[in-house]
């Protein structure tokens, strides 16, 4: 009776708390979309980036971020593409009643016509380098120093692609020259960091086939709902080690250059890849595929509604922020990631809807919004989400996994950087990560020790955890502002502006309003464990 007694009690204390948060982060929102708004009124003739609007009247549109200006601008043409693409691929399986390789061809043969299209003459170069690995990987893969080859090979060609600038013709002799002029319309040396990753997962997945799995197969289809059902889920795809004779140089070229998933992703590994080319994916129905697009266009409105009344981005690009209230730089600042998030929800949901359309499932980059993560941990297996699965994969596990992972931190955030670019700033940024990981790690092997038995106890550990919440996504907003915005020099100033008696004040109310969000985010969790 007693415990039925304070289990009613704890109940009732957590529905008044949550009305409290809820109207806390109502109010925290009606001030910051009011004081964008104001924003973007007051200082719009001093930014630049912004072109006339056609969604809002009298409105002009954020489009400084080149990467999102880009796609927002082909979307019409890639949507005509890939809808050619997919009605050609469909009727030519049917007719000819394709398998395998004669899909591997197809694809093959569509995405080399993409490809030229965005990379002329230099598609050369693509499948040079390709073409040596496969055979570095054929050569060498059942050799017990495989992995520092093709790790070698590939961050070797991965930083001279970056420093060369894709290279040029000349090197091959002036009769050559003349090549410059058809190098297409799209850097060919930007989109080859995917396929460096296509590159590592096809080589591993051939190294590691016939050889014992990590993976525990009949632990899994007791979890998994999708397999329950009779269907293949994409962890299911990826771990099942194929016969060795899919690992063609046909299907491999054709994964490394297939069209939907070629400029951005998402990434998914070769077997999942090669597995589905014969049986398409059905782990997500049609029904469920439409939808997905129509989400995905209502998420193309919102984007078209933030970029018309608040101009976060071209904030961020100008120098004006640094002559702006601490306040006024978190709005920004936070606007900023918001804007982030929300660009790359749409460019990979956009490559993965076509994908899906084509019966090939990659895993969704974006699983959730960027304000449900309160741990890093989190936020990165929720932030491009297929990089995330491809690097526990053939980085983090290889390397010792959970047994060694203060140390994978850095390696793995190290790459990352560099896979990104070579810019000190994202150098800045994935140390500054890792700095952050450490008391995060620490604070939870902690919390694994101590298990509260009393009501008191958990409340403690309860309240100890939001506040640790509020901490990390304080860490994670400056690690961030640090790596795409302010960059290395910015963080003094950072410091400077909310370390001083104006500034001290915002900086409390953002970790109160983090900490707000934590609590919100552990009832969004408690939910879901009781729905499931």
């Amino acid at each position: 009776m007693a415990i039925s007694a304070n289990s009613s009690k704890s109940g009732n204390w957590k529905r008044k708390e949550l009305w409290f948060l809820v109207i806390y982060a109502i109010v925290f929102y009606v001030i910051i979309i009011n004081r964008s708004l104001q924003l973007s009124r007051d200082y719009y003739k001093q930014l630049s980036g912004l072109r006339p609007g056609w969604l809002l009247a009298n409105h002009l549109n954020d489009v400084s971020d080149a990467q999102w200006r880009n796609f927002r601008g082909n979307i019409p043409v890639l949507t005509l593409v890939f809808g050619i693409f997919t009605l050609l691929a469909y009727l030519m399986k049917a007719f000819f009643d394709l398998r395998v390789r004669g899909m591997s061809i197809v694809w093959l043969l569509f995405s080399l016509a993409y490809l030229s299209y965005l990379h002329g003459a230099c598609i050369v170069f693509i499948l040079s380098i390709a073409t040596g690995n496969f055979i570095l990987v054929k050569i060498f893969a059942q050799k017990e120093y495989f992995p520092l080859i093709v790790w070698s090979y590939n961050i070797l060609f991965l930083l001279c692609n970056r420093i060369y600038e894709g290279y040029s013709f000349s090197i091959f002799g002036q009769q050559w020259a003349f090549l410059e002029n058809y190098r297409g319309s799209f850097r060919w040396h930007i989109c080859f960091n995917f396929v460096v990753l296509r590159m590592i997962s096809f080589g591993f997945d051939y190294h590691w086939t016939n050889r014992d799995s990590h993976f525990d197969q009949e632990k899994h289809y007791q979890r998994c709902h999708i397999c329950k059902s009779g269907k293949s889920c994409y962890q299911v795809l990826q771990e099942r080690s194929l016969p060795n004779d899919r690992f063609g140089y046909i299907t491999y070229l054709s994964y490394l250059v297939y069209a939907p998933l070629y400029i951005a992703g998402p990434i998914l590994s070769f077997n999942a890849f090669a597995s589905q080319l014969d049986v398409p994916q059905n782990a997500i129905s049609v029904r469920n595929v439409i939808l997905y697009g129509f989400r995905w266009m209502l998420s193309i409105i919102l984007m078209e509604l933030m970029t018309h009344l608040c101009y976060y981005n071209a904030f961020a690009k100008s120098d004006l922020w640094k002559h702006l209230s601490p306040m006024d730089v978190f709005i920004i600042g936070y606007g900023v990631l918001n804007f982030m998030w929300l660009k790359f929800l749409l460019i990979w949901r956009f490559f993965r809807f076509w994908s899906l359309i084509n019966g090939i499932e990659a895993p969704e980059n974006m699983p959730k919004c960027i304000n449900n993560c309160h741990n890093l941990e989190g936020f990165w297996k929720n932030w491009h989400a297929s990089f995330n699965k491809w690097l526990v994969r053939y980085i983090y596990i290889p390397l010792g996994g959970s047994k060694k992972k203060l140390l994978n931190v850095w390696v793995i955030f190290t790459f990352v950087a560099i896979w990104h670019d070579l810019e000190w700033k994202l150098l800045s940024w994935a140390w500054l990560t890792c700095l952050f990981f450490i008391p995060e790690l620490v604070f939870k092997s902690a919390g694994k020790t101590f298990q509260a038995q009393s009501s008191f106890g958990l409340c403690i550990f309860r309240e100890l955890s939001a506040v640790a919440g509020a901490v990390t996504i304080t860490c994670l907003m400056v690690a961030n502002l640090v790596g795409f915005v302010v960059g290395p020099g910015g963080i003094n100033w950072l410091l400077s502006s909310f370390l001083h008696k104006e500034g001290l004040p915002v900086l409390g109310g953002m970790l109160v309003t983090f900490y707000v969000g934590t609590k919100i985010m552990f009832h969004i969790d408690e939910a879901k464990q009781r729905l499931s």
